[in-house]
């Protein structure tokens, strides 16, 4: 098993930059799936069979945990988070039905910026000038990719930055039990809430899917479970400010396959904003990155255990 990044270090080896590109390949023909199936399922019922098929792929790990992960004394937080991520990805997954990827794929990059926000304002953690320039340079992006004034606003890039908001609000609360909790609890706990939400909600649009369009849902949900092994297994392998860098290809693939599958081809001001976003998201995520990092040496440092458990930053990966 190859041994994590040493402190310090900014490398990452060819294996885990391969799996963050592909991570993020991963991601986008989810993306698009839900974008082809929405079509003709309601977006709202392609997120509860998202989540079905996540929990299916998920039970093998959990039956060989011997049911460990539903172990947890923070059932509430695991509720809370449930219930921002079940309305964020209908929201999303609405959006992406109306949106054309590279846009909703951009804007998407605004997750860490309000993560920020609301890191400051709910846990109190400190924010100085470097960090506050960045919000606003990343918010910036987003007004490039939006043009208020410019364009009128439409329904699915508001979709998106709401649906971001959750999202945001809903990593927040991962930090928070990850304190105590393990990653398959956390995995575990998302879709035992995700799954009966996501279902009450899909009853009042609910059409019987035909096998075909099973058939797309069950492959989309399998692209976002490699994706989210992918990921994981990248950031186990890598360093932070070697791979974020690697996640803007998801802007690229989304552009190719917006292009080749749905004829959507990505203005200048998509590709400048979600460029001047993603830069500011990532100078976030290695902050926050370098800030654990120093945190956890400390901790060792005055004798006290580390825990097992990290989570590698976290972009909008419904």
């Amino acid at each position: 098993m190859s041994e994590s990044p040493t402190a310090g270090s900014s490398s990452a080896p060819p294996k885990a930059m391969l799996m963050m590109v592909g991570s993020a390949l991963c991601f986008c023909v989810m993306h698009a799936l839900v974008a082809k199936v929405s079509q003709e399922v309601p977006p709202i019922e392609v997120a509860f069979f998202r989540n079905l098929f996540g929990f299916i792929v998920l039970l093998p790990a959990i039956i060989r945990s011997r049911f460990i992960a539903f172990r947890t004394t923070k059932l509430h937080l695991h509720a809370i988070r449930g219930g921002l991520n079940s309305v964020s990805m209908m929201m999303f997954f609405t959006a992406l039905a109306i949106t054309p990827l590279a846009e909703a794929t951009a804007l998407s990059y605004t997750a860490p910026l309000f993560m920020t926000i609301g890191a400051v304002l709910i846990l109190h953690e400190k924010i100085h000038a470097r960090r506050i320039a960045a919000l606003l340079i990343g918010f910036l992006g987003a007004l490039v990719v939006l043009r208020p004034g410019v364009v009128p606003l439409g329904l699915g890039p508001m979709l998106v930055i709401g649906s971001t908001v959750l999202w945001a609000g809903s990593m927040l609360d991962i930090k928070i039990l990850a304190r105590t909790d393990s990653s398959l609890t956390i995995a575990t706990y998302m879709v035992v809430f995700l799954m009966p939400i996501t279902l009450v909600a899909a009853l009042f649009v609910w059409q019987w899917p035909t096998w075909e369009q099973l058939g797309f849902m069950f492959l989309l949900g399998a692209c976002g479970s490699a994706g989210h092994m992918l990921f994981t297994e990248a950031f186990r392998h890598g360093d932070t400010t070697a791979l974020m860098p690697l996640d803007f290809t998801k802007l690229i693939w989304a552009s190719i396959i917006g292009f080749f599958f749905f004829g959507q081809v990505p203005d200048m001001w998509t590709w400048i904003g979600g460029t001047v976003i993603f830069a500011s998201a990532t100078y976030l995520s290695y902050r926050e990155h370098q800030i654990a990092r120093r945190t956890k040496i400390a901790t060792q440092t005055a004798g006290s255990p580390a825990s097992p458990e990290t989570i590698a930053p976290e972009l909008p990966r419904r």
